[in-house]
């Protein structure tokens, strides 16, 4: 999603420690840690910052990486208006986040299970939801995708047993990966000046002369 992403500038937001850009050929490449404290070390310039109040100027940005950023916020919203604001127009934004209508989702639910998720299921954002977001903020989904369709397990010999939902699961069951990421672009609808003609072309119409005759009448 990001590869042939093109521009100046690129912003990862969160999880520093994995490098989401490195397939893009950007020239400049942000990485933000989200929480308070240190960063890990990665080996790279590291800023740490609030995604609700992004340390970057309007329109500076062509692409923004969220990878769970809205389901670790309690106003998600916000986040979005930040990157709608800190993205040049026609610039994308790529989040990733659980899925609450999934398996994993399911587990969260069941009363009684201790959570195997990193995320609240009451803090995670539904794709239809991102996408009414993102309708009130005029950016226009691209692409995207849904993963992991295993159940959630704690061992590798159940991952390699349930390995086979994974490959059947975008054929059979497309919106139930545990993990989607999408892709979306900022359209800004351009303005058309409209003013006053100032230079009108004159229509020159040739009158013809007309001679009527007829009998003169005395009174």
């Amino acid at each position: 999603m990001v590869v042939n992403v093109f521009g100046y500038r690129a912003v990862q937001i969160g999880l520093p420690e994995w490098d989401l850009l490195s397939a893009n050929r950007m020239p400049y490449k942000d990485y933000t840690h989200v929480v308070a404290g240190s960063a890990q070390s990665s080996g790279r310039l590291t800023l740490v910052t609030d995604p609700e109040n992004l340390p970057f100027d309007s329109q500076s940005i062509d692409l923004l990486m969220l990878p769970h950023v809205l389901e670790c916020s309690t106003n998600p919203h916000q986040i979005l208006r930040e990157a709608e604001r800190v993205l040049m127009p026609e610039g994308r934004v790529v989040i990733s986040g659980f899925n609450p209508w999934s398996l994993w989702g399911a587990r969260e639910r069941v009363p009684g299970l201790e959570p195997l998720m990193p995320v609240a299921a009451h803090l995670q954002v539904s794709l239809p939801r991102l996408k009414d977001w993102f309708k009130l903020l005029s950016f226009e989904v691209d692409r995207g995708r849904f993963g992991c369709y295993a159940p959630p397990c704690l061992t590798e010999k159940w991952l390699q047993r349930w390995a086979f939902m994974d490959s059947a699961g975008d054929r059979w069951w497309p919106v139930c990966g545990a993990v989607y990421v999408v892709s979306a672009v900022k359209r800004v609808v351009g303005l058309r000046v409209i003013g006053p003609q100032w230079k009108r072309k004159t229509k020159h119409v040739r009158r013809r002369q007309s001679v009527v005759t007829g009998r003169h009448s005395g009174f």
